[in-house]
């Protein structure tokens, strides 16, 4: 991390991430091999990005809050949920094939896409947003195992967020984005103190990395805003179709 080009670097794949991100999810399938690319053993980089994302997501909810976005206190009761998964996920300590996991990742990927492309459209008369009672339950239900995931790898696991509430709770997609955001911030936090803890944080990295993710993070939160559903969707289009053909083609 000597070279002159690593911190630059590092706030322009931070702000390019972090944009992404909230817009849509699977940021950290660039910064982590970026990290990774500067030096830091794999596990290192996995904890030294939870510092930039959760910098990331706390300024991305103060955007969509500034807009007039916000489900609280939705987003906290599965925020809660997550946190607590997301303790068990920072803690596995299994190895698997990075190769295996990039081809499973990549066939969920596809099928983010043709949910998304070719899935029930639900008009803008029909969103109602079901965020009580048994909708409730299912998404504390949910979202304690994204925790878990979240807590593990993180990677991807924002388009899975957006079309469960898309789907489930009937949110629109920019509403959705504004929940999972306040989600991803809590359930970060406990990740971070487990990585933390067990010594897997770069500091002084993590840091830089978020001055670009936090960066990205509030113009994209406001450009969802501005943008409305149409643009959200042909967003996460683009970016889980790269995403998946990267994963599967280029290990």
């Amino acid at each position: 991390m000597e070279e002159w080009y690593a911190y630059p670097l590092l706030i322009l794949v931070g702000f390019v991430v972090g944009f992404i991100n909230t817009i849509a999810g699977g940021g950290s399938l660039l910064s982590l091999p970026i990290l990774i690319f500067l030096g830091l053993p794999s596990t290192l980089a996995n904890g030294t990005n939870r510092v930039a994302v959760i910098f990331q997501t706390a300024v991305a909810t103060a955007g969509f809050k500034s807009k007039g976005v916000s489900t609280f206190p939705f987003n906290m009761y599965l925020g809660c949920a997550a946190f607590f998964g997301s303790i068990i996920g920072a803690r596995l300590a299994v190895d698997i094939s990075a190769a295996l996991f990039n081809r499973i990742l990549a066939i969920v990927m596809i099928c983010v896409v043709l949910i998304v492309a070719f899935g029930p459209k639900i008009g803008m008369k029909e969103i109602q947003e079901r965020l009580n009672g048994k909708y409730l339950w299912l998404g504390i239900i949910a979202f304690f195992f994204f925790g878990i995931y979240g807590g593990f790898i993180n990677a991807g696991l924002g388009f899975i967020i957006i079309l469960f509430l898309h789907y489930v709770n009937r949110m629109t997609l920019v509403r959705s984005n504004a929940t999972k955001v306040a989600v991803v911030f809590m359930y970060m936090v406990s990740a971070l103190v487990v990585f933390a803890w067990n010594d897997q944080v770069n500091w002084k990295i993590g840091l830089i990395l978020a001055i670009g993710n936090g960066s990205g993070a509030w113009v994209a939160s406001r450009v969802s805003v501005n943008m409305g559903d149409g643009f959200v969707k042909k967003f996460l289009i683009f970016m889980v179709s790269i995403l998946a053909v990267k994963l599967w083609f280029y290990q």
